[in-house]
């Protein structure tokens, strides 16, 4: 039962992302949400400044291309590290068009849920691959 709500609160969280909606989002993460991704540079990310600027200006989804139409797929599997506690993993696989030639991006993605109050909030992630927008 564990397991499944943890599905779907990541699905309801790739959804936030994928449409854009930052406040859909921070009801899922925890204020204080810290990551490792790609373009943070091997920084450690903490708290959702760094998510907004990506929201606000158009790049919050490695999943959605608004140029091309793309398929996301995704395994998943959950474990519970203590009593509270779940770990998500799961490696991305998107197949899309972009400027009419097919192309493939793949990221793997961690993301540590924790049960407060009632609900599943994200409270930390790790992602692996290529940053979602090009680093000069």
């Amino acid at each position: 039962a564990r397991k499944q709500e943890i599905i779907k609160v990541t699905e309801q969280l790739i959804e936030a992302i994928n449409n854009g909606d930052f406040e859909a989002y921070t009801k899922i993460c925890d204020p204080g949400l810290t990551s490792f991704e790609p373009e943070a540079l091997g920084n450690l990310v903490e708290g959702m400044d760094f998510h907004r600027f990506y929201f606000e200006n158009g790049k919050h989804s490695f999943f959605h291309l608004r140029e091309s139409s793309s398929h996301y797929f995704f395994s998943e599997f959950c474990y519970m590290c203590f009593s509270v506690c779940f770990c998500c993993a799961h490696p991305h696989i998107i197949g899309h068009l972009g400027y009419g030639m097919p192309k493939t991006m793949q990221s793997e993605e961690t993301r540590v849920w924790h049960r407060r109050d009632g609900k599943w909030q994200n409270v930390h992630f790790h992602r692996s691959g290529s940053p979602t927008v090009p680093i000069k």
